[in-house]
């Protein structure tokens, strides 16, 4: 549980820095630099690397600002600008400080500070109405129709009734509003949850106001870390919501605060922490605590290890902390970006089109406005005519899409072959069809973050899974010898424990001594704690009644680490005998087969850090008084340290083809001089004030030389079900795959080569570390020459490339077949994905599992999100939220596939019909001497919008051209569609030609036909009109559904029988009013043959060039369903 003190109060010290930069800002050497182009030629490469001053540079000469410049798109500049200071000024955001906190002193606070709550929703009361409205609104095609829908208030505009241009228009307002209502009250609701949490307040009296407070309980804001009820002064947290690493982090508690006897104490001192302001970056943290009613005063440097952030999970014990930012300032905050209101690509698609189609309409009535001769009020007759013609661009295109896109999203969810997936935002399930880049997270996407030991290899021999019990029977066999003679003194040293190593002869060793000595090695050299759960109460117990009774059963014993490569070798070498009991901060038990407890104390521990690569820790045997030092990591690091040897380097590479995850580990015996000597150089660095880890570092070297190597271990993270073939059908599918973890560079390199991210053919090129514009310079120039390889780049060179030479990178980066990016921050994973976005213009897929994902899901076109180990914060945040990643192979093949493939049938049909109608009506104008009367009365055309056709071309929604089946087999059809071929302005030229040529065929047929029965010229067109639309669902359909031919046969059943009760709309506009249908004009032969014949005249070319098409020309999944 969660203690912090009441009223945390906060003093901003003197002189904090301003907000932040914006951009990247730094006072490096090379922001003066010029302009300096990417090398192409290999000759200034042969310079020494040092002098990348006198690589050529371009001169940017400062423009001339001038009349040129305003009119080519200077005004557009003076605009962003004018606007951007506008809204600066009117939200001006808080500058963040620096700032000084006092315990238990909240009057000490001078500056006000943000509210610790949670906030996802888009909007808020006042905000909802006009936001929705403009979201709506800023398509082109419904300000269109707000405006048409406007003029008929206009007396001398009105066209037909008023409701056959309100109602489609509101009807398409109130479904969106309904949509939107519901996903804000979900957020809403969400959120709610999350801020009603309790958390227990230290008040002055010393007492803990108590709630039921549970452990495992989430850190409510950031907090410097003041005592635990761990008698260690540290405790363990987890940070899967924060970096995406299921892996528990030990933080360690302010010692002075620590060691005051009891908890009110906190009142009785007179202390403050200093914290630097509130930064992105969550593995970092300055800060001071200082103590001043003592003398002399303490003073302790608080770095990320006394944190707790906002977010993170306290695993073991109580915490009672000081916070120092809220809301706003966190870290998970501040790395988590707005959500934008995501818009399809075939929706931007669609709004080009129809700005085509309005342009068309304003020409069209011009020069109907022309062939009149611009007589009389013609301006009003233009405007008439615009509301004439308006059905070219439909209302119902909205209606159609909208319902469409839900139709998909049900269809998705009711697929049995992925199940548990869920569709959250349901705007852009076309999206899933035309991706070309996918992101995806490391950790619990690709990989269950469950780590096994897989093999031990000694230099001559190698033991794998099916051979571990020999290794047992050694470690039996060898600890049984050393209990039965201990007068001997240990075995388990080679070496009598007073004479300095070096000078002792090299003795081959047995192989049980050597496995004895390896596993011996694991079992020490780790940052493992053992834990035990009681079972009476499942709760954790207080460590003293562990330690009283020295209960180390087995079956109630758990291990926490930051690493689970570490806990997996300590469940390792407790399968093989030697078994972690009991750890503290200055000691270590080991119990072996026999059962026997051993003691060594810890003298020293040097954590891995990614710089060295190594962890290393000093050790003395309580038995026997020896002093080793021991020490594990990985082999670049780890080759330079131990002694010549000729097989380490081959197995290594071996064993990381394998997908394995190796660490070296090795052994030094230290004579009592040797430490003693070791430990006042080592203490003496550790105070220095100037380059201090750059002292501590070469003190700890001094030791690191020579050391005798135990042995190879491999540890596999195991990979989530059938990734591999996933991530190979996506490849074929043509998607590139961008691997961006927060994990080891070592690490992700290895989960690339298991999980087939990188073929085994394929180099890869690991970029260097750089800090500077010069060495990103030379870096680029190398991976430049390197062809067809996969890029490994670590956070914080990208940062440094993307700061110089951002276009450069994403151009390199974007021709390699694979990329990974380890040591990304949540923000980095966002930029990654905006980059991409404006660098390709292509289509980005993010897909993650933990609250660090959340970021680079919401910058994407579309978010995916795993339900996982990590929380379901990043599928509550996803577009899409699925169950396991192998699904990711179905949702984009099929369902992307059929999604995209719809809509572009269904909105370039549903245009059609509306130019199909307009076209006749031009027709019918012209003839009629140009006069602005509409050819068919309202409720005509709202029934042709809406029953008379509706069903059928709303089953265009169940057309597939390729079987499931296929698009899995087949996945390199996929590459067809993101080049956008299904609906482009050539498919839509084609609809165009097709309307033109019905429109007039149909028209034209009517008043030829029946030039005797001119009266009845509307129901004869409006008739062929139907029949034609239902004969061109038919064309377009590819594979036939049930549903279809009921549409079909119910749409002419509903005509039909309005033909019957309709009939006085069936009249010619004002012409002739009183010419009512008669039935038994209907009902004759003429009237039947003329219509089938008209008909017959506008459908029948359309089906003889669709056949010679799929016969000479067919699209390439008609070759393989055939």
């Amino acid at each position: 549980s969660i203690h912090f003190l009441s009223r945390f109060s906060l003093r901003v010290a003197g002189g904090g820095a301003g907000a932040y930069p914006s951009g990247h800002r730094t006072e490096d050497e090379a922001s003066n630099l010029d302009e300096m182009p990417l090398m192409m030629s290999e000759e200034a490469f042969e310079n020494d690397e040092s002098d990348y001053h006198t690589l050529p540079r371009a001169r940017i000469n400062q423009r001339r600002r001038g009349l040129g410049w305003f009119l080519c798109g200077g005004w557009k500049v003076l605009c962003g600008s004018c606007c951007e200071c506008l809204t600066h000024t009117c939200r001006r955001k808080k500058e963040l400080k620096a700032r000084t906190v006092w315990l238990g002193h909240p009057e000490k606070c001078e500056e006000k500070y943000p509210k610790n709550a949670i906030k996802n929703q888009k909007y808020n009361i006042l905000t909802f109405v006009p936001g929705v409205l403009y979201q709506q609104f800023k398509f082109f095609l419904n300000l269109y129709f707000l405006v048409v829908a406007c003029s008929q208030f206009v007396p001398s505009l009105k066209i037909g009734y008023l409701y056959t241009y309100w109602a489609p228009l509101g009807f398409v307002l109130a479904v969106t509003m309904v949509r939107e209502a519901v996903d804000e009250v979900r957020r809403y609701r969400r959120d709610k949850e999350m801020n009603s949490q309790l958390y227990s307040k230290l008040t002055v009296r010393g007492d803990v106001s108590r709630s039921d407070l549970v452990l495992n309980q989430r850190v409510p804001a950031d907090m410097i870390f003041l005592r635990t009820s761990e008698k260690t002064g540290a405790c363990f947290i987890r940070t899967d919501q924060l970096d995406g690493e299921t892996d528990w982090k030990l933080k360690m508690a302010v010692a002075c605060t620590q060691r005051l006897p009891a908890l009110g104490d906190l009142f009785s001192i007179s202390a403050y922490v200093y914290a630097q302001k509130p930064q992105l970056d969550i593995h970092s943290f300055e800060g001071n605590f200082t103590r001043e009613d003592c003398d002399p005063p303490i003073h302790e440097s608080l770095s990320i290890e006394n944190t707790l952030w906002a977010s993170t999970v306290v695993a073991s014990g109580t915490v009672i902390g000081v916070v120092i930012y809220t809301g706003k300032e966190t870290r998970s905050v501040l790395n988590t970006s707005q959500s934008k209101n995501k818009v399809g690509l075939l929706d931007l698609e669609l709004n080009r089109l129809t700005k085509a189609l309005f342009l068309a309409l304003v020409v069209l009535s011009i020069v109907m406005v022309a062939l009149q001769g611009f007589i009389g009020p013609w301006f009003r007759n233009l405007f008439r005519f615009i509301v004439l013609f308006s059905y070219i661009i439909p209302i119902s295109l909205r209606v159609n899409l909208d319902m469409g896109k839900s139709a998909y999203g049900w269809m998705i969810m009711k697929d049995e072959n992925i199940p548990g997936t869920v569709v959250r935002t349901s705007t852009i399930p076309e999206e899933l069809g035309r991706l070309v880049y996918l992101l995806t997270d490391k950790t619990g996407t690709l990989t269950q973050n469950e780590m096994v030991f897989k093999r031990l290899h000694l230099g001559t021999v190698s033991y794998g899974m099916d051979t571990m019990d020999e290794i047992q029977s050694h470690i039996i066999q060898s600890y049984a010898q050393v209990s039965s003679a201990p007068s001997n003194g240990s075995s388990a040293s080679s070496t009598p424990s007073r004479k300095a190593p070096p000078s002792a002869p090299k003795v081959r060793k047995s192989v049980s001594s050597r496995i004895h000595e390896a596993v011996k090695a694991i079992a020490l050299c780790h940052n493992v704690t053992p834990v035990y759960e009681s079972r009476a109460n499942g709760a954790s117990t207080e460590p003293e009644s562990t330690e009283a009774d020295q209960d180390f059963s087995d079956d109630n014993r758990t291990y926490q680490a930051s690493s689970p490569d570490e806990v997996a070798l300590v469940r390792w070498t407790e399968s093989v005998g030697l078994t972690l009991v009991n750890r503290d901060l200055t000691s270590l038990q080991l119990k072996t087969p026999a059962g026997q407890i051993l003691t060594f104390y810890i003298l020293q521990i040097f954590p891995f850090t990614s710089e060295s690569k190594r962890m290393g820790i000093i050790v003395r045997e309580e038995a026997t008084g020896e002093i080793t030092f021991y020490m594990k990591g990985a082999d670049v690091a780890m080759a330079s340290i131990v002694q010549y040897n000729d097989w380490l380097e081959e197995e290594c590479g071996n064993m990381a083809r394998e997908g394995l995850r190796t660490l070296v580990v090795a052994k030094k015996s230290l004579s009592e001089e040797q430490y003693q000597d070791f430990e006042n150089r080592y203490n003496q660095a550790k105070l220095s004030l100037h380059d201090r880890t750059l002292k501590v570092a070469a003190v700890v070297e001094s030791l690191e030389r020579e050391m005798e190597l135990l042995c190879l271990t491999g540890v596999e993270d195991q990979l989530q079900a059938d990734v591999r073939p996933t991530l190979e059908l996506l490849r074929n599918a043509g998607i590139k795959i961008w691997m961006l973890t927060g994990d080891k560079l070592e690490t992700a390199t290895c989960i690339a080569k298991s999980s087939h991210l990188v073929s085994r053919s394929q180099d890869i090129h690991v970029f260097r570390p750089v800090s500077s514009r010069g060495e990103a310079h030379l870096e680029l120039n190398a991976f430049r020459r390197k062809h067809d390889c996969a890029l490994v780049i670590s956070g914080d060179s990208l940062e440094v490339c993307l700061r110089y030479y951002e276009h450069e990178f994403v151009e390199l980066a974007c021709q390699c077949p694979a990329v990974v990016c380890c040591r990304c921050s949540p923000t980095q994973k966002a930029q990654i994905v905006r980059l991409l976005q404006q660098h390709t213009a292509n289509r980005t897929c993010a897909i993650g599992d933990g609250g660090n994902d959340v970021s680079m899901i919401q910058a994407a076109d579309c978010g995916i999100g795993i339900e996982g180990k990590e929380g379901k914060q990043a599928s509550l945040a996803a577009d899409f939220s699925i169950t396991q990643f192998k699904h990711i192979g179905r949702l984009l093949m099929v369902h992307g596939r059929n999604s995209y493939k719809r809509s572009a049938a269904l909105g370039q049909f549903v245009m059609h019909r509306g130019m199909i109608i307009s076209t006749m009506q031009a027709v019918f104008s012209s003839i009629f001497y140009f006069a602005s009367v509409p050819l068919y009365q309202g409720f005509l055309m709202v029934g042709y919008a809406t029953i008379y056709t509706m069903f059928p071309v709303f089953s265009l929604v169940l057309d597939q051209d390729v079987k499931p089946e296929m698009a899995l087999l087949y996945p390199e059809l996929y590459k067809d569609l993101t080049k956008g071929r299904s609906l482009s302005f050539k498919t839509f030229l084609i609809w165009v030609l097709i309307s033109v040529y019905q429109g007039g065929i149909l028209m034209y047929g009517a008043l030829v036909l029946f030039d005797q029965e001119f009266v009845h010229v509307v129901a004869i067109s409006f008739t062929a009109l139907i029949l034609t639309e239902l004969l061109m669902v038919a064309l377009t359909v590819r594979t036939w559904h049930w549903l279809m031919v009921v549409a079909e046969f119910f749409s002419l059943g509903c005509y039909l029988a309005s033909l019957a009760f309709l009939n006085e709309y069936f009249g010619i506009g004002r012409v002739s009013l009183g010419a009512f249908l008669d039935l038994s004009f209907i009902t004759t032969r003429t009237f039947l043959w003329k219509v089938c014949a008209i008909t017959l005249v506008s459908c029948l070319p359309l089906y003889i060039i669709k056949y010679l098409k799929r016969k000479f020309s067919p699209p390439s999944y008609s070759k393989l369903s055939s």
